[in-house]
């Protein structure tokens, strides 16, 4: 692909009508829902003066929630469509978000769950409405400009979550998470964008989830789990690793760091012609990560150990993205993409205890081992999970009789 080719294909990208609009405002309904987690910790240590196990309790009940309810959100969007689905979840989660900062802890904790089974499923949108509005073969350059802006999204959401919560308070950093989330919504709203192409939009739905949940699809979802478990156990170590090394202050100049590295490799994905198969590019995330473990130097050396791993982020969740907009039939993307984030959602659960498990009983820096070791497994299990698809998919072509022989013998002159 020459130089002139590169550039060509975001500018394709960003031509289709409606795409840079809906780029620039699912960017903007991405930030609060990346400054809920820190901000809510902090409201939760330091407005209601209770532990980090606390904190991580309500964090849990909201993960649990989402990942119960992103499927079903997912099947309500394919069944009734976008503008439904956004009033009901936005008007649960401004009213959660606002209410939050006058809430008990009792109370929080158990209003958590039904929060975050209804939160707004941006990223889901997100790519749907990249699958209804981009042409399937610049699909892979869409998805990499989706994972930039989501990548983006983690580096301002949380610094200014934190900003408002250190500098002002915690209530008004909630207060402003409800009040985005309230705008956002209305904006998506009004905007109404597509999640199905105009031929899709005819298309019957036939069958149920056995049609589509098949071997390929399993495989993308632990894929998908195994990007989540390996960049939450890296950020695990890396903050270990940088506080018993005393040096916490610069986390989050690291994580920057690292996050650039993603946004690097997203772009440069985008412009390929072609990708490896996501299941290399989660190998390559897992692998990469392993030698940062050996790093002990100060925090810029193992920020730059983790840039290699970080470069693979992007383009392996665009591939995920792309794997999944193919695989997914049209009626039924939405519960599809559900799936994705519950599987994205259960990665990073088990992460924490995991990692923190390996640490406890080993040093800080095993924790990187730990990830890519764990991204490493779930990588073998898809590809488990493929091959068996592969192997029903040939079968049945296997056992039937041939239908392209002759059945009478050519004549003298065909016989050439």
């Amino acid at each position: 692909m020459t130089a002139e080719t590169r550039p060509r294909l975001y500018r394709e990208v960003f031509a289709v009508p409606g795409m840079t609009r809906s780029v620039l405002l699912m960017f903007v309904a991405r930030l609060p829902v990346t400054a809920m987690g820190l901000t809510l910790t902090l409201h939760v240590v330091n407005g209601l003066h209770r532990g980090y196990v606390a904190a991580g309790l309500v964090a849990t009940s909201t993960t649990v929630g989402t990942m119960v309810g992103a499927p079903a959100v997912g099947r309500a969007l394919d069944r009734h469509g976008l503008r439904p689905v956004v009033a009901v979840c936005a008007t649960v989660a401004t009213a959660y978000w606002i209410g939050v900062p006058w809430l008990p802890y009792e109370a929080l904790l158990v209003a958590a769950f039904p929060a975050g089974a209804l939160v707004i499923p941006v990223s889901s949108l997100s790519r749907q409405v990249i699958t209804a509005l981009v042409p399937e073969d610049r699909r892979r350059t869409a998805f990499s400009v989706d994972a930039v802006a989501m990548e983006t999204s983690f580096i301002v959401g949380p610094a200014v979550g934190i900003y408002l919560a250190t500098q002002f308070s915690s209530r008004l950093a909630l207060t402003v998470i409800g009040a985005v989330v309230a705008v956002t919504a209305v904006l998506l709203y009004a905007q109404n964008p597509p999640l199905r192409g105009k031929k899709e939009a005819a298309a019957p739905a036939p069958g149920g989830p056995r049609t589509w949940l098949d071997g390929r699809m399993t495989a993308t979802l632990l894929i998908s789990m195994g990007v989540l478990f390996v960049l939450g156990g890296t950020e695990l170590a890396l903050v270990a690793v940088l506080r018993a090394g005393g040096e916490t202050a610069w986390t989050g100049v690291a994580v920057a760091i690292l996050a650039l590295g993603s946004i690097v490799g997203g772009v440069v994905h985008g412009a390929l012609p072609r990708s490896l198969p996501q299941s290399a590019l989660m190998a390559l995330l897992s692998l990469l990560v392993i030698p940062a473990g050996l790093v002990s130097g100060p925090w810029w050396l193992l920020g730059l150990a983790l840039v290699p791993m970080q470069l693979v982020c992007a383009p392996t969740l665009a591939a995920i993205a792309e794997s999944v907009s193919r695989l997914a039939p049209p009626h039924a993307r939405g519960m599809a993409m559900g799936l994705q984030d519950s599987a994205t959602r259960l990665g990073g659960a088990l992460s924490s205890p995991a990692i923190g498990f390996v640490m406890d009983r080993t040093s800080p820096g095993w924790g990187f081992a730990a990830s890519g070791a764990g991204g490493l497994l779930l990588v073998a299990a898809a590809g488990v999970c493929a091959g068996g698809a592969r192997l029903r998919t040939r079968r049945p072509a296997a056992d039937r009789p041939p239908t392209d022989l002759p059945t009478t013998e050519p004549s003298i002159g065909m016989d050439r």
